[in-house]
């Protein structure tokens, strides 16, 4: 497959943007590495804060991204069982089943392009196995891109780490991909009281027909004070962060009840931040821990999640609120930057899946 040239999305420098590199020549497949044609990617914050230079040194530049995907595998490498050629499949970044061959090296005019064991703002990835999925049948292909990373750790946060009691109280801090993921899976559970806060309120009416119970905006109300309020002063049972900052994961963790309170958050605050808690919080009986992809195995979960779909209890569709070409990424970025989208997704090929 060598003599295939493709488009994809590079990260050259932290300027807050990708550039479209033509031209890129897929290299000879590896132990464990699998060829995928691409159809839809989501875009995920971590991918921007890659671009914006805040998770940290990249020794890696240029480079491509992406970690939510879906696609057909065109080629499989040496050693590869898990899929077979002509597979629809799940490209995402939790390590599941098979082999973890690592990333790999492009070139464009003789320029290396850096990859990692997954990307997905390219016309093809070469991807490792262990970051692959069959699409479970039935699934559209833009609603499997979201098995790659949102749902797995947002609704995975719910049925893999909180595992809430019945009648129990919690609330959202976040309503971007992984948090509307995870509030989609409160309608899995029996919850007395559901506070979501976020600066959308496009975002807090979806929320509402998900079945908030309480809406928060912190623009106009403080969040900590309404919650405590509204709950007699003791709090909430459980509370999730996906927004992204040290101060949100503060306020989640200000909102739970001592003794049993339990705060999990999933956001990636820029590089060097750190958040600040009363120790006494700790010793009083709260708990706060942090959730790496849900605490989901893709080969198990996203089969399930997708049952979930279909029978109606996960509304994923919700979570796709407009579609982008790849050549429009940087759009595409800059909308998830700004808050106006929940879940951007990139058409790359939209025939896969559709076949007659």
């Amino acid at each position: 497959m060598e003599d295939i040239n493709f488009k994809a999305a590079i990260l050259e420098n932290h300027s807050g943007h990708l550039n479209i590199f033509d031209e890129i020549k897929i290299p000879s497949l590896e132990r464990g590495q699998v060829l995928v044609k691409l159809a839809y990617s989501g875009v995920c914050h971590s991918q921007i804060m890659e671009i914006d230079g805040l998770r940290g040194e990249d020794k890696f530049l240029p480079h491509m991204l992406g970690h939510e995907g879906s696609g057909q595998v065109i080629q499989i490498g040496p050693g590869v069982s898990k899929v077979s050629k002509g597979d629809k499949v799940v490209l995402g970044w939790i390590k599941g089943d098979g082999i973890d061959s690592g990333g790999c090296k492009y070139y464009c005019d003789e320029q290396i392009i850096n990859a990692g064991s997954v990307t997905t703002f390219n016309e093809y990835a070469v991807v490792s196995e262990n970051r692959l999925v069959e699409v479970p049948k039935d699934i559209p292909m833009d609603i499997a891109a979201l098995f790659g990373c949102a749902v797995l750790t947002g609704s995975g946060i719910l049925t893999k780490t909180i595992k809430p009691k019945k009648h129990s109280s919690i609330a959202f801090f976040g309503l971007g991909g992984i948090g509307m993921s995870a509030l989609a899976a409160s309608n899995l559970y029996d919850f007395s009281d559901l506070f979501v806060v976020d600066i959308n309120d496009e975002r807090l009416n979806i929320a509402k027909d998900f079945g908030a119970t309480h809406l928060i905006n912190p623009k106009s109300v403080d969040p900590v004070e309404y919650i405590l309020r509204e709950s007699d002063g003791l709090g909430v049972d459980y509370s999730v962060e996906a927004a992204g900052f040290t101060s949100t994961i503060e306020q989640a963790f200000a909102v739970i009840k001592k003794g049993t309170g339990l705060t999990v958050f999933a956001s990636h605050p820029k590089h060097g931040d750190k958040i600040s808690i009363d120790p006494f919080d700790l010793i009083s009986g709260k708990k706060i821990i942090g959730s790496w992809g849900g605490g989901s195995h893709p080969d198990k979960d996203i089969p399930m999640f997708a049952e979930l779909y279909k029978n109606g209890k996960l509304p994923l569709e919700r979570l796709i609120s407009k579609k982008y070409k790849l050549s429009e990424i940087n759009y595409a970025i800059e909308d998830l930057r700004n808050g106006t989208v929940i879940r951007p997704i990139i058409e790359i090929d939209t025939s896969i899946g559709n076949e007659a």
